[in-house]
């Protein structure tokens, strides 16, 4: 008598048989948490490079500032869309001519004083750049970035090295822990010369002093005198880009 073969379902049901490309479960797992870090670096480098971003002003400030907030945060606001948008007409972003963009504006990808900046570079029809997080408390990206330069990240130290790696300047504008802990990650960069020579400035240099007491940083031996040159202060979009262009920045056109 001849014996059924049996079936080959149990097989081509077991996870295991899964393309490891096509199986989520296998890719969200501990074992590929490298892959994963990997993933999040190519995928924007890949985009990136597809526009010919070649070098970008990063730009940080606070999610939580409205742009008809009270106090200061309309000024604030208001000088954060002026800069991304005079950034962005003076400093290569447009690609006119060889296709390399120059200076192009990225920020965290948030709202309020990322928005801001986006949104000035979108004022003058400049691509800008969003690098979004994935936190508890999600956030959306702000409507202002290129859609095709807005990204999402789950890993924030591979966040903080593509806002890095192609920054050619650095603007802070008032902010929180967050800002604070992307600031300090670059100026410690700079600080031990894992970074390059590149021009930071602070916006609103009142609202600066009053939550970092730099001179005792100084005073105690915690940093040198010559670290506090790192940074400068300016007060108004102009200014900012007088200190990074006197900083060092070089504007490219066409």
């Amino acid at each position: 008598m001849k014996e059924d073969k049996p079936s080959n379902a149990a097989q081509l049901a077991s996870p295991s048989y899964r393309l490891p490309a096509l199986d989520q479960d296998f890719l969200l797992g501990d074992s590929m948490r490298g892959v994963r870090f990997e993933l999040e670096y190519a995928k924007p480098e890949q985009y990136l490079r597809s526009w010919g971003v070649r070098s970008t002003i990063v730009v940080f400030g606070s999610a939580r500032v409205q742009e008809h907030g009270p106090g200061r945060q309309a000024f604030w606001y208001g000088e954060a869309r002026s800069f991304g948008a005079i950034a962005s007409m003076r400093g290569g972003a447009m690609a006119e001519g060889n296709g390399i963009r120059d200076n192009v504006i990225a920020t965290g990808g948030g709202p309020g004083l990322m928005e801001a900046a986006n949104r000035g570079a979108a004022d003058v029809g400049a691509p800008s750049i969003g690098f979004n997080i994935t936190l508890p408390k999600e956030q959306g990206p702000n409507a202002y970035s290129t859609p095709e330069l807005t990204f999402r990240f789950h890993y924030f130290a591979m966040r903080k090295m593509h806002l890095a790696m192609r920054a050619n300047a650095l603007v802070v504008f008032p902010g929180g822990f967050g800002t604070l802990d992307e600031m300090f990650e670059i100026l410690n960069l700079r600080q031990t010369g894992k970074a390059p020579a590149l021009p930071i400035v602070l916006f609103d240099e009142a609202y600066w002093r009053s939550v970092i007491n730099f001179d005792a940083l100084v005073e105690s031996g915690m940093v040198d005198p010559i670290d506090q040159d790192l940074l400068q202060f300016a007060e108004s979009a102009e200014e900012i880009w007088t200190k990074l262009v006197s900083g060092g920045l070089v504007a490219h056109r066409g």
